[in-house]
């Protein structure tokens, strides 16, 4: 008998050798570290849940703040998951996600101009992201990405689409006009959210920021983002305009509360 491979055995082997060598990248997430929102899932759950999948880089996109927590970078990279420190900034009603910077470098960013001074002093060792850029609800930039588009080094591929519905066509037609990339990212706030969405590049030679960023910007990207299935359109439309605000303002009336009582504790003692 023959112990030669099936034609079939041997498709299968030849995708599986080349899918080893592109890496899946997640670049706009959510955890509970996150200021400004109400997300009930840990980084190191979120890390967990990469390993398991395969993701090789990684951003937590905190609102005006940047992901800075050491233990969760060096337990990210024991994993071998490159972490990167980001931001999801506000900017004149608008969202920028800005990868690699710091803190400091965060707390001056007040507008575009500001985040235009930032990419010349920096050059290509950050990534300027506009996420989700034609949706009607949240900070989208809308129209002005146009007027806009110097800031940014690629623009976002909202995971949140189906049927017709779908405004990625057109960040499609301006990332095609401009040259800019598109990245498909998950956004995630919960965590089954997370890995159904994202961008695969080449292995680098080296799994650094800079090899991974020259890679976002020269290609050749794969992007991965499902249509929504009619279950997961409902539950994010609940989510998004029920759950989730209802989240956010418990959490920051549990914040004001603990506020008030370690002032009133303060206060008693003097």
């Amino acid at each position: 008998m023959s112990t030669q491979p099936s034609h079939k055995a041997t498709a299968r082997q030849a995708s599986a050798a080349s899918e080893q060598n592109w890496i899946k990248i997640d670049l706009h997430i959510h955890t509970l570290d996150d200021p400004k929102d109400a997300v009930d899932y840990s980084a190191h759950q979120l890390l967990e849940s990469a390993s398991a999948l395969g993701f090789g880089v990684l951003a937590i996109t905190l609102h005006d703040a940047v992901f800075d927590r050491k233990e969760v970078f060096a337990d990210a990279a024991a994993m071998g998951i490159l972490l990167i420190p980001a931001a999801e900034v506000r900017l004149c009603g608008a969202d920028v996600i800005v990868l690699n910077v710091t803190p400091e470098e965060v707390a001056e960013l007040k507008n575009f101009d500001d985040l235009r001074r930032l990419r010349a002093r920096r050059g290509s060792s950050i990534f300027i992201i506009a996420p989700h850029p034609f949706y009607v609800f949240g900070g989208s930039i809308g129209s002005r990405l146009v007027a806009e588009i110097d800031c940014f080094d690629a623009i976002e591929f909202c995971h949140f689409h189906v049927g017709l519905f779908n405004p990625n066509r057109r960040a499609k037609r301006v990332a095609s006009r401009f040259g800019k990339p598109l990245i498909a990212t998950s956004d995630a706030h919960r965590l089954h959210a997370f890995g159904r969405h994202y961008t695969s590049i080449p292995m680098p030679p080296a799994l650094t920021v800079e090899k991974i960023f020259a890679a976002l910007r020269n290609g050749p990207l794969r992007l991965t983002s499902p249509p929504c299935s009619f279950t997961s359109l409902v539950r994010a439309i609940y989510f998004v305009f029920l759950a989730h605000p209802f989240r956010r303002r418990r959490k920051f009336a549990s914040l004001m509360k603990g506020s008030a009582s370690a002032e009133k504790g303060v206060a008693s003692q003097l």
